[in-house]
């Protein structure tokens, strides 16, 4: 155990995280508001940590400028990952492989929620390469008619690809977020960062086979509100 702290100690660290929890509370809250979008969001954070640093007298221009330097190398790794996942669609989309994946799966005798599965299983691969809402805008017209035929409920369809995708970003060999992670933390190797994300996948797992079984968790709020 670490040296123990006085309850003054507690106090003036709450009091010194009150700015921090402050541009947290705007930044969330206008985004749910609608005061402003999550781009705008990000702007705003960024715009209120600067002017703490600047009253606090914490931000030197030393600091700034390797601030300034880290966000742009990691907003240029994340750039260029997703123009490399901009370049495989338009192979996709000429080479028709979407389409004749959806009506192949059509053409399965097996019972829906295996062919729901199949597609799943397609976006987790997918997920492992390709942006998401490139992958959407791509898969969506051939996947969604099948999941009307199906008799899947839309919503339900919708939830549960957004965490397949969500696991396709953390998946190896590729996952894209864990490449962001890795110019973040430069230092960490690459396997100590896959192996990290391995616990929260497994999640993501039992989370996706929940939802899977018992469809009403993720329609619950969407049919207070409709209803």
């Amino acid at each position: 155990a670490g040296p123990r702290t006085t309850l003054n100690e507690k106090a003036r660290a709450m009091v010194g995280a009150v700015p921090i929890l402050a541009v947290i509370l705007i930044t969330i809250g206008g985004i749910y508001t609608g005061v402003f979008s999550p781009v705008e969001a990000s702007a705003v954070g960024a715009g209120l940590i600067i002017a703490i640093g600047l009253i606090a007298r914490t931000l030197t221009l030393r600091a700034f400028w390797a601030a300034a330097k880290s966000s742009v190398t990691t907003t240029a790794t994340v750039m260029l990952i997703l123009i490399a996942a901009h370049m495989i669609n338009p192979f996709l989309a000429l080479s028709h492989i979407p389409q004749a994946l959806g009506e192949f799966l059509i053409g399965l005798n097996m019972p829906p929620l295996a062919i729901l599965g199949l597609i799943l299983a397609c976006y987790l691969v997918l997920g492992c390469f390709l942006e998401g809402f490139a992958m959407l805008v791509l898969t969506m017209p051939i996947f969604f008619p099948i999941i009307e035929q199906l008799g899947f409920d839309p919503i339900w369809f919708g939830v549960l690809v957004v965490l397949t995708l969500e696991m396709g970003l953390i998946s190896p060999p590729v996952g894209v977020n864990v490449f962001i992670v890795k110019s973040v933390a430069p230092n960490v190797d690459l396997n100590t960062i896959f192996r990290g994300v391995v616990p929260f996948w497994l999640a993501m797992i039992v989370t996706l086979v929940i939802l899977v079984l018992f469809p009403q968790i993720s329609l619950y709020l969407p049919d207070t509100m409709i209803n």
